[in-house]
């Protein structure tokens, strides 16, 4: 595969929730099937933000840093012998229309532009996007550093998906690959949710506003590798 784009991910802020199996089946690329930890199905959101961004080894004036917040869920795909651990995207969040304009009509990925921003300390971190009509913002204060997270915990499932499938249609798959290293994660000794889940991500999410997450994680982040992606073969 060659690679396509090149950029620093960092500070990602992952809140994980476990929902039925049936929110998602209809959102399922051909050819992967849902991955569940222990018999659960999740979907996180995930804010963090993109640091020195290039495309084809090139730096596009103003969209080289820039926040995201997606929603997201995880599957599995077999090619050949190998299992393949990926996730699929509801819906992803920048704050630049050009960003959005490219991933929707050339790569037919789910993205909107908002109005995103971002504060950083030592301690603390906060991510805020919204739209006309909904505010959405994420708030932790940051502990220990925590190392990279043990092997066949909930922690690893949920960082240590390196594929990404995106359905283009009831019978078309697109695949591709990023690459990146282990994180390492953060204790959080507070956090603070306020995610209109609704307004944001449809009425079917609506039920999450309230929810407590199952898990709230925080990682380091790295440099990042995408790889031009290929459609695969799926069966009708």
């Amino acid at each position: 595969m060659k690679r396509f784009l090149t950029a620093k991910w960092i500070d990602l802020l992952m809140a994980n929730y476990a929902v039925e199996p049936e929110l998602l089946e209809s959102r399922v690329p051909p050819g992967t099937e849902l991955d569940l930890f222990e018999d659960k199905c999740f979907v996180s959101v995930v804010a963090f933000q993109f640091v020195d961004t290039k495309v084809l080894g090139i730096p596009v004036p103003g969209h080289t840093d820039f926040e995201e917040v997606n929603l997201r869920f995880y599957v599995t795909y077999k090619s050949g012998s190998e299992l393949r651990r990926g996730v699929v995207f509801v819906k992803e969040i920048v704050p630049k229309a050009m960003i959005t304009f490219v991933a929707r009509t050339v790569y037919g990925e789910p993205y909107e532009t908002w109005s995103m921003s971002h504060t950083r300390t030592e301690n603390e971190l906060t991510y805020r996007w919204s739209d006309n009509e909904v505010a959405n913002r994420m708030n932790v204060e940051i502990g220990e550093n925590l190392g990279e997270p043990g092997v066949n915990s909930v922690e690893e499932f949920i960082t240590e998906h390196y594929w990404g499938y995106t359905k283009r249609g009831e019978n078309r798959t697109d695949e591709y690959r990023v690459a990146h290293p282990k994180w390492d994660l953060f204790d959080l000794n507070y956090a603070e949710l306020e995610i209109d889940f609704g307004g944001t991500y449809g009425p079917e999410f609506e039920f999450l506003t309230d929810a407590e997450p199952d898990s709230l994680l925080l990682a380091k982040g790295s440099e990042i590798e995408v790889y031009k992606g290929k459609k695969l073969r799926t069966k009708n």
